[in-house]
């Protein structure tokens, strides 16, 4: 996140809040669980929860006896996180200008669903590199960069089923989207696709050994109809999101 476009969710802090929190969202029932098993988390472990919106990650990391600080760009969602928790240190960042942090002061660092939101990932992994010892680690959560391109993959079905249809995946893109999917009130945001090879450089570069990937699909299942089995299937076989266990060296 940086200077050069506001891709805060800062204005539709409210909603966002609610629809992370809630029950049967990704976040809640998908990314949360993966990520505290894939992060394997001891107690008094320094994490940093970048991107931090409202504070979801971080007060289920302070649960587990870490000691956290949470960083987001914007001011209204670090104003909603501090009312949620008074023993985690919130602050309002860049995610690439840390200067608050001290150099490998961290064991752990997290950014779930918000590498897409940022124009400069590049001096987002430097930085992160900066703060984490050797032998740390950076965890990513990312839409699935290659079955998730924005305005350049949809879902097709024919006589076989239903399918992934990928117009467009090795280009890097700037997408304007729409902040709140329910309302036409304007309000957008930018969002950016990278193929995974852009994500194995860039880490490369900072400082970072991919030792682990996964992928997650939904657990949601269709209302009975024609197409169920389909959806469901499809559901199975083609994951939503990407997490990535960057090793720092």
């Amino acid at each position: 996140m940086t200077a050069k476009n506001d891709t805060s969710w800062g204005n539709v802090a409210d909603w966002y809040k609610g629809v992370v929190s809630e029950e049967g969202s990704y976040q809640k029932d998908l990314i949360l669980p993966n990520l505290l098993r894939m992060m394997g988390i001891s107690k008094g472990e320094n994490i940093l929860d970048l991107a931090c919106g409202e504070g979801f990650m971080s007060r289920a990391l302070k649960e587990r006896g870490a000691t956290v600080t949470g960083v987001d760009i914007s001011p209204e969602l670090i104003a909603l996180a501090k009312k949620s928790s008074e023993d985690i240190d919130f602050r309002v960042s860049p995610a690439d200008k840390l200067s608050f942090i001290a150099d490998s002061s961290l064991d752990k660092a997290v950014i779930i669903l918000a590498v897409q939101n940022m124009e400069d990932p590049i001096g987002v992994f430097n930085e992160c590199s900066r703060i984490i010892r050797s032998g740390g680690c950076l965890y990513l959560v990312i839409n699935h960069p290659c079955f998730r391109v924005l305005k350049g993959s949809s879902w097709g079905y024919d006589a076989e089923g239903m399918y992934r249809r990928i117009d467009r995946y090795l280009s890097e893109l700037k997408v304007d989207i729409n902040i709140h999917p329910g309302l036409k009130d304007g309000k957008t945001t930018l969002s950016f696709h990278r193929p995974l090879q852009y994500f194995t450089k860039a880490l490369n570069k900072a400082g970072f050994a991919i030792s682990r990937l996964e992928e997650w699909n939904s657990g949601k299942t269709s209302q009975p109809g024609p197409r169920a089995a389909a959806e469901n299937r499809a559901r199975k076989e083609i994951p939503l999101f990407m997490a990535l266990e960057c090793r720092k060296l």
